[in-house]
């Protein structure tokens, strides 16, 4: 028997459960805030997300499905990343409800809002750290053959970056402290980032 199990994913995978979200992990969560063209406030977490760039900072999610965050920013042209840590956890789950439009997840979830400076959607006011953004472009995803997918990327470029300062440690972001949350596939499974180890890149000359 091979040492590996390995499958096509058109084909199927062949187990209870795919284990795609689990492989690839873990993965930060975008804790999305936008605002529609009425002043009608969203909040929703994204698990395909993460910084692609860091001057200028462009932040990019994935959602699978046109949800009220994607038609809310393709409006605006706006949106709030807010750092989701293990002490907001039970908010951020709430937060991931499916509501109709006129919900305000903020308020489901119990969460302070605070004005944002550059962009109109507010911030969680609880979170340790968050990025206002602008939105570059929202990119529809197809497949191998070309065949349209139900799912896009919002790109975004941040445009103002808040720091509580309880989470500067000689001017260094301390995301131990700020313990940050990710995603790990399956169900319900999230990892708490709680310690970090350093590791620095080998000299440019190393052989």
């Amino acid at each position: 028997m091979s040492r590996y199990h390995s499958y096509d994913p058109l084909q199927g995978h062949g187990l209870p459960h795919d284990p795609t979200k689990a492989i690839v992990a873990p993965r930060p969560i975008g804790w999305i805030s936008s605002i529609d063209s009425d002043g009608r406030v969203n909040l929703a977490p994204y698990s395909f997300f993460n910084l692609f760039n860091s001057n200028p900072p462009i932040l990019i999610f994935g959602s699978e499905g046109c949800k009220d965050s994607i038609r809310n920013i393709a409006a605006t042209g706006e949106f709030v990343f807010n750092l989701a840590t293990r002490s907001l956890a039970e908010a951020m789950n709430l937060s991931s409800g499916v509501y109709p439009a006129d919900v305000d997840e903020f308020v489901v979830a119990g969460l302070e809002k605070v004005a944002s400076e550059a962009v109109a959607p507010p911030r969680v006011a609880a979170s340790p750290a968050a990025m206002e953004c602008r939105l570059l472009e929202i990119k529809p995803l197809t497949d191998l053959d070309g065949n349209a997918l139900a799912s896009a990327l919002v790109i975004g470029q941040a445009v103002r970056v808040h720091i509580a300062r309880e989470y500067l440690n000689e001017g260094q972001f301390d995301t131990a402290r700020a313990g940050p949350i990710a995603r790990c596939g399956y169900r319900g499974d999230y990892a708490e980032v709680n310690g970090l180890f350093e590791m620095l890149r080998p000299p440019v000359n190393a052989r």
